[in-house]
């Protein structure tokens, strides 16, 4: 999952969690459909007003979701 790196006193610093704009925006989707249909599938970080998930936590959906879509191919 390719994540734009931030930039911090001229050094790039990984992105290691995103927001759940962020995160819709990685998957493809919008706001609202991660928030109905991923979201609850998803293990979230909290902090204050701040909500994040990490980029290990949507990799880990998408392979289990991934993996139940071809179980169920013919």
């Amino acid at each position: 999952m390719n994540v734009s790196p931030q930039t911090m006193r001229g050094r790039e610093v990984p992105r290691l969690a995103l927001s759940p704009d962020e995160a819709a925006a990685s998957l493809g989707v919008s706001r609202d459909y991660l928030d109905d249909h991923i979201a609850p599938e998803l293990r979230w970080v909290r902090r204050g007003r701040r909500k994040f998930v990490a980029l290990t936590e949507l990799e880990r959906w998408l392979e289990k979701s991934g993996a139940l879509t071809l179980e169920g191919a013919p």
